[in-house]
């Protein structure tokens, strides 16, 4: 009989038959080397091979070999366990030794839109680097009048910073990046939101308004760029339906600023989570 666990909003559920639950204590804690992989065994002795970066990693890096155990996960959920194959010059043959797990993502989903365009010295990597750590869904580059673009070159070295804190962290779910928005387009997405937040100087504590909100499957968490938003684009931004928030008394750099809200939404989030098995 299948059987599927949940930690809190967690549900874990096998890709093909059945696991026991007690297999995994979380969704990202293992006690093997976590390697990332677009492709998965299907099944239970399935094959694939590893190539690139993660093929350099393993066997220079960690010098790995045949035989060795670790698990592969595709940023997507999956999760497999399996062994180190046949090492060749440009690649490694992983076979699984389980069937691989489906584990849902957290809930509810925060979306960060951010204008950290005009970040320079690494504060970028670093806002984007502490956000998959924290849990994010994922985070939107926003253009405003005061932080008017981000170079494509940017957004590729973003991705391979996600991707590297996706492993250390040990999350299963890929935190996406996606193109640069404006405040327009964004005020359309405040709109079919029920849960927004907006991080401005004069507002209400957050955690003040956190009491008159309740649980959604998702939400949107918004910070202005250095300088902070004009008038006018806060203004679009609250008239849209997003709640206007202060996380202090002091003036707050955007990283710090982002990673603040972040931080203490998904504590918010995790307040009623627990554990249920079926």
């Amino acid at each position: 009989m299948l059987r599927h666990r949940v930690l809190g909003t967690i549900r874990v559920r096998p890709y093909a038959t059945s696991s026991s639950p007690s297999e995994y204590s979380s969704q990202s804690r293992g006690g093997l080397p976590r390697f990332f992989s677009p492709v998965l065994p299907s099944a239970n002795g399935g094959v694939v091979r590893i190539q690139g970066d993660e093929f350099f990693h393993m066997t220079k890096v960690l010098r790995l070999s045949a035989d060795d155990r670790v698990e592969l996960f595709n940023g997507k959920g999956g999760l497999v366990s399996g062994i180190i194959g046949d090492i060749h010059r440009t690649g490694l043959d992983f076979t699984a030794l389980e069937d691989p797990l489906l584990i849902d993502p957290l809930t509810p989903q925060w979306h960060v839109y951010a204008a950290f365009g005009t970040l320079k010295g690494g504060r970028a990597d670093w806002l984007i680097e502490k956000c998959t750590e924290l849990g994010a869904s994922s985070v939107t580059p926003l253009l405003t009048q005061r932080s008017p673009s981000i170079s494509d070159n940017r957004v590729e070295r973003l991705e391979r910073v996600i991707l590297a804190a996706t492993k250390q962290c040990q999350r299963l779910h890929e935190m996406r990046i996606h193109p640069p928005l404006d405040i327009a387009n964004l005020a359309e997405q405040v709109q079919r939101s029920k849960l927004s937040f907006l991080a401005v100087a004069e507002a209400p504590p957050l955690l003040k308004v956190l009491t008159s909100q309740r649980d959604e499957p998702e939400g949107l968490i918004i910070i202005g760029p250095e300088g902070d938003f004009t008038e006018k684009e806060s203004n679009i931004l609250t008239e849209a339906g997003a709640a206007k928030v202060s996380l202090g008394q002091h003036r707050l750099r955007v990283e710090t600023a982002t990673v603040a809200l972040l931080a203490t939404l998904m504590l918010w989030s995790d307040r009623n989570n627990q554990m249920i098995v079926d």
